[in-house]
């Protein structure tokens, strides 16, 4: 064990004494014997899938020589079989975390099995949207009662590859309202381990999923104004930056952050598809009505998140310094502006190029002041993206292109140089 290594050092160096020695072995033995194992975690979850999908495969070799009767016992089986190890679990290793994760793992997918195999023999008829709701709705209460963060996360899997199906793939003939409801029925789990594990991996993949999720499924209530999903997606980005600015994940590993990557990287991507042409000259010709606009469910949904993004930000900036203040909090703000210009005039896409510009000075301006390489190559890569979009204008000449290549490639060399021979000074 290093720290009892380390401890003998610190002895025989007398720089603590042996009361305070045997207090710090006391503390790390009690901390290892109530931590739990994560691999064993990991493990015992992928065991517990593993062996569920061997028994499924097992019982399709056979699946045709067998009679109705014992075809519908098998469909039960590990449905059962599930339930009497979920219900040990709660029963004697409820304390367990690897117990508890891994027979909640068996036990959802043994319903997805058994809802699948009792419509197959039973030609019960239906859809992979209704198979997954019927799947889903059975397995929320898993969450909730097995205290399981693994059901949780393959549960947001599961409404979203509904959202998806039923939202994009059958659109128009159904709806996805109802993923909103399904993904709110998850949110309180997922507070709680906010709350009581805020160093759980477990919390830091929801940290990624559920912002993923939403964007996943956010064009699914797009229906006649689908312009207007710019705004939502850009002001949805803004408000993913904003909590993924809070104290909270200021103290947690940049990796951890699914908002804040997903918040960046969406608003630069999705600004650099609109520094084209092709979107704003559809935009004017479109020719949208006002009155049109206020009946439109996009309309709705993208007044929503703005404004819950501005207030997100108004809390965030309350009380704080000018200086203080983050110009990437407002970019989707200046986004709606330039939205609104561009449905009379073609400037709005000259003024997309100048945010998107303005956006890579500003990442290389806090990656000087950070002494940060990686963040002033970051925004060196916006300002490559962006110069890499313009080579496929047309109206712009192939000298022009390879000189903006140039410069750009001079600023690379010259940017890290100086950093490099900054911090060297600075040793």
């Amino acid at each position: 064990m290093s720290v009892q290594k380390d401890i003998a050092e610190l002895l025989k160096a007398e720089i603590i004494a042996q009361e305070t020695a045997e207090k710090i072995l006391n503390y790390y033995k009690k901390k290892g014997s109530t931590s739990p194992n994560r691999l064993f975690i990991v493990f015992g979850i992928f065991g517990a899938i593993l062996v569920g999908l061997g028994i499924i495969l097992i019982l399709a070799h056979n699946w045709d020589e067998l009679s109705r009767g014992t075809k519908v016992f098998f469909a039960f089986l590990p449905l059962l079989a599930g339930q009497v190890l979920s219900g040990f679990t709660l029963l004697k290793r409820q304390s367990s975390t690897a117990w508890r994760e891994s027979s909640s793992a068996f036990l959802f997918f043994a319903v997805g099995a058994s809802i699948a195999l009792v419509s197959q023999i039973y030609n019960i008829p239906g859809n992979a949207g209704s198979f997954m709701l019927t799947w889903m709705l059975l397995c929320i209460p898993l969450v909730y009662l097995m205290k399981s963060s693994i059901t949780s996360l393959l549960y947001i899997a599961g409404i979203t590859y509904y959202a998806v199906n039923v939202g994009y793939w059958s659109h128009p003939t159904e709806g996805s309202n109802l993923f909103w409801l399904l993904l709110f029925a998850v949110l309180p789990h997922y507070y709680n381990l906010y709350k009581k594990k805020p160093d759980s991996n477990f919390l830091n993949f929801h940290h990624w999923l559920v912002p993923l999720s939403v964007i996943i499924s956010l064009g699914t209530v797009t229906e006649r104004t689908g312009e207007l999903m710019f705004i939502s997606y850009l002001s949805l980005f803004g408000l993913f930056y904003l909590i993924g600015d809070l104290y909270f994940f200021k103290q947690q590993k940049l990796i951890t952050n699914g908002y804040k990557i997903l918040g960046t990287l969406g608003t630069i991507s999705l600004l650099l598809a609109l520094s084209f042409n092709w979107f704003w000259d559809d935009l004017i010709s479109k020719d949208l009505a006002f009155y049109g606009l206020f009946a439109a469910p996009e309309f709705y949904v993208s007044s929503i998140i703005s404004i819950a993004a501005g207030i997100m930000l108004f809390l965030q900036h309350k009380g704080k310094a000018l200086s203080a203040f983050n110009p990437f909090s407002y970019v989707f703000i200046l986004f709606i502006i330039i939205f609104f210009a561009g449905l009379f005039s073609p400037i709005a896409v000259v003024l997309i190029n100048i945010l998107v510009f303005s956006i890579g000075i500003l990442i290389i301006n806090d990656g000087v002041k950070q002494d940060n390489l990686g963040l002033l190559n970051a925004g060196l890569l916006v300002i490559v993206a962006l110069v890499a979009c313009r080579f496929f204008d047309s109206n712009i000449s192939f000298v022009i292109r390879g000189l903006l290549f140039v410069s750009v490639g001079i600023g690379f060399f010259a940017a890290n140089y100086l950093i490099l021979k900054k911090r060297k000074r600075n040793e």
